[in-house]
């Protein structure tokens, strides 16, 4: 009898439509907490080792040794993160620290890590975005009618957009330029 995980194109068994729908609908509160721990626990080793440490490696190690907690609403999420915290931050820790000193030991430590470029490429985007939307919860779904919004708001001399760094006298400001028909 052949078995689901017989084919070594599992990935492909699922519906791309499905899995991005649950990827984008879910998310696992324990790689907060370990992503956490992680940084947490390499900021207090010496310099010369935490140089030589792979976060992503760590957070891998300890996440394959823990159980998933995810969460499909905010409410769902409060609640994974106050187990999370309650429930296994002595686990988080323990599992942080043994793969710190696993991914040290590993003598076959790959070279050739997964690359998200597109993924991260994204998220830097629309991170940068809504630092100069002033836009907390600027997401892709929402980010056309925020642009048209804040579009409209430029039109009508409402700036309510700002790129950080730059002061309020380096702004362009319209109605002071001399080819505006209006003043």
């Amino acid at each position: 009898m052949r078995s689901f995980f017989d084919d070594s194109s599992v990935d492909s068994a699922i519906q791309p439509s499905k899995r991005h729908a649950f990827l984008k609908n879910s998310r696992n509160v324990m790689e907060v907490l370990v992503v956490t721990e992680v940084e947490l626990q390499i900021q207090s080793l010496p310099s010369k080792t935490a140089k030589y440490i792979n976060p992503s490696e760590v957070t891998a190690y300890a996440l394959n040794r823990l159980p998933a907690l995810y969460a499909t609403s905010k409410r769902g999420w409060q609640r994974q993160l106050h187990r999370g915290k309650t429930e296994f931050h002595q686990k988080v820790a323990t599992a942080v620290r043994q793969a710190i000193i696993a991914v040290q030991q590993d003598p076959l430590r790959a070279e050739d890590f997964l690359d998200f470029q597109e993924e991260n490429a994204a998220l830097a985007a629309l991170q940068e975005l809504k630092v100069l939307l002033q836009d907390a919860d600027l997401s892709w779904e929402n980010l056309p009618n925020v642009i048209e919004q804040t579009l409209l708001d430029t039109l009508r001399g409402r700036v309510t957009w700002r790129k950080p760094g730059i002061p309020d006298n380096e702004i362009f400001d319209w109605e002071k330029h001399p080819h505006n028909q209006r003043g």
